[in-house]
């Protein structure tokens, strides 16, 4: 999907997470005032094997990322239908997907804590990096519900 030069873009990072729904919340509301382009994404990877073969063919992990990020934008973002989406699924770390993504965005935004090992940090691990590495603006949002 091409967009004019005038229509600003809003990346959000999405993976389900509490602090994620809350940025993707937060994001179209400011694309419903602004009248810019929401493009949600989500990433994914295999996990890593650690020197043991591991087969995956039977699971189609893209797919039930798209599942899952398309049931998050339902429910988030069903508030704003006036809202224009491109929702994308890209493999790659959460980070460098999300800072590749920022070259074309006016804005990132992103939760404060994902599904990472260390949700109580200050910051999540994605979250700094993008605001270290971003090529745009970012925006990092904390959880709605304490």
């Amino acid at each position: 999907m091409e967009r004019s030069e005038t229509e600003q873009l809003i990346v959000v990072g999405v993976d389900g997470s509490e602090s994620s729904r809350s940025a993707l919340r937060w994001a179209a509301r400011q694309a419903a005032l602004t009248g810019a382009e929401l493009r949600p994404l989500q990433a994914w990877q295999l996990p890593p094997a650690y020197g043991m073969p591991v087969d995956y063919s039977d699971v189609d992990v893209a797919k039930q990322t798209r599942r899952s990020l398309d049931q998050t934008i339902e429910e988030v973002v069903g508030a704003h239908p006036e809202v224009p989406v491109d929702a994308r699924v890209v493999e790659g770390h959460p980070a460098a997907v999300l800072v590749e993504a920022s070259r074309d965005a006016d804005l990132l935004v992103v939760g404060s804590h994902g599904r990472g090992a260390f949700a109580g940090m200050l910051l999540g691990s994605v979250s700094g990096h993008c605001v270290h590495h971003a090529s745009c603006p970012v925006l990092v949002v904390r959880s709605d519900r304490p």
